[in-house]
């Protein structure tokens, strides 16, 4: 392992390098065959991590969907925008978007797949917030810096996105046969104008997605602009439907695993797609490209974290840490690291790489510029909080809290929190506790008005969310 020299950022700025910044939808850390996973083929995916910096540790912005897309477009805590939850909140107008500065650099900047951080119409029913009036929740991808964009408003079958089995469990079902109508599953794909797409809609879910993303590098290269292109994949998320190959791939696995296992799997080849594009149009040395997921598996699933605890909506590392890796031919080395990374450290490190303008709010990620210099040390710990529960991580040390308890763990030693040491640390447990204190408190001064005001929060009607309230 190790690290190729950086060019200054200043100089790099000049290479206007491409940005993709690809996430999935409730897969495990252990989902992937580049984390150890022996069952679900992912063979480009794993390919490409070898080509870069696998992060061991690598966080979402929180334990659910929504915040932790917001948390990785703006590189702060989704508390201080009250995305305190999926389907909840919108990512707020005045907040500083990574699209919105590198649109400003110049780059050409599109959004593919999930957005799950506003509703796309309020002139009809959709997904799951849209309805006729609603306005206060109508949130496009183009009011935050995207010039082009595709998109759902949250989940869709990973197959046949558009319809579903007139009988089903609503989670996991084989795909349609030739010839079989299904009925519409109630969620649309919508077009940067606003106007809903009809047209390609049919098959696999992630290549619909990816039929839209090569098409816009394209148009990119052929404008002579550099691109930066949010590929939110909705695999594996419920509902889990797998492709007729992919499927026949898993045929001896039982329903469930057959469907998660072949979406996924259909998902990778994507990638391999995206990647064999970028080499062939001769962009992949010149184009970063970032992969993670949004939370860890859902519950009743076969996603897996591995040996860490916890799933979806956990503050255990099974909910938050997810399979992450950085790819940047030339200058990253392939490597391994227990480095801590997250989303929150995007916008930063993209901020000091390509010297653009600094958000004039605080920033709660960061940059990891200097790590892949010097491998310097994480300085700032990451803060998590969702409902009843929060969490502050360090490099060795946890706290975690939920309802009240506190605990605290040396995860570096045991990554899977089985010994509490709450007790023997009380100076420990005393530092981090006013961490998890002074953040939150932070991020309610942002929400209830103290760095852009209160418009958009009167606008979405939001009491903040007291993590430390115990009922």
């Amino acid at each position: 392992m190790g690290l190729l020299p950086f060019v200054a950022a200043g100089a790099m700025a000049q290479e206007s390098p491409n940005i993709i910044l690809i996430m999935t939808d409730d897969m495990g850390w252990g989902d992937v065959g580049f984390n150890g996973n022996t069952e679900i083929k992912t063979p480009c995916l794993d390919q490409l991590a070898s080509e870069g910096m696998v992060f061991d540790r690598f966080y979402a912005g929180c334990s659910v969907s929504s915040p932790t897309r917001a948390c990785a477009l703006t590189g702060r805590n989704p508390f201080r925008s009250g995305v305190f939850h999926a389907n909840t909140g919108i990512l707020r107008p005045e907040e500083v978007t990574l699209p919105e500065l590198l649109q400003q650099r110049g780059y050409y900047t599109g959004h593919f797949g999930k957005w799950h951080l506003g509703t796309l119409t309020h002139t009809e029913y959709d997904a799951n917030r849209a309805k006729p009036g609603n306005t206060a929740l109508y949130n496009l991808p183009r009011e935050h810096g995207y010039i082009e964009s595709f998109v759902t408003e949250s989940k869709v079958p990973t197959y046949d996105p558009m319809k579903r089995p007139a009988k089903c469990d609503g989670r996991f079902w084989d795909h349609l046969a030739a010839g079989e109508e299904g009925v519409a599953y109630g969620t649309s794909y919508w077009k940067h104008n606003g106007e809903k797409e009809t047209e390609n809609l049919e098959g696999d879910d992630s290549r619909v997605i990816m039929d839209r993303v090569l098409p816009f590098i394209k148009q990119s290269k052929e404008a002579v602009r550099p691109f930066f292109s949010v590929v939110w994949f909705h695999t594996p998320h419920l509902p889990c439907v797998a492709s007729p190959e992919y499927a026949k791939m898993y045929a001896n696995y039982p329903l469930k695993e057959r469907n998660y296992y072949g979406c996924i799997s259909a998902m990778d080849e994507q990638v391999g797609r995206l990647v064999t594009f970028l080499k062939q149009e001769g962009l992949y040395e010149n184009t970063i490209l970032c992969f993670c997921s949004d939370n860890g598996p859902e519950l009743r699933t076969p996603g897996t974290a591995g040996q860490l605890r916890g799933k979806k909506r956990d503050l255990y590392e099974g909910g938050i840490r997810v399979p992450g890796f950085v790819v940047w031919d030339g200058k990253i080395k392939s490597g391994r690291t227990d480095h801590i990374a997250s989303v929150s450290d995007y916008l930063p490190t993209f901020v000091e790489l390509l010297s653009l303008q600094k958000p004039p709010y605080e920033i709660d990620g960061e940059s990891l510029v200097s790590f892949f210099k010097y491998k310097e040390a994480r300085k700032k710990p990451l803060v998590f909080a969702v409902q009843k529960s929060g969490a502050v991580i360090e490099q060795q040390y946890k706290l975690f809290y939920e309802k009240g308890r506190y605990e605290l763990y040396d995860i570096q030693k045991d990554p899977c929190e089985k010994e509490d040491l709450s007790a023997q640390y009380p100076e420990i447990m005393k530092r981090l506790r006013s961490v998890l204190d002074t953040q939150l408190e932070s991020y309610r001064n942002t929400y209830e008005g103290g760095e852009y005001g209160t418009a958009s929060r009167k606008r979405v009607q939001m009491d903040w969310i007291d993590v430390k309230k115990v009922d």
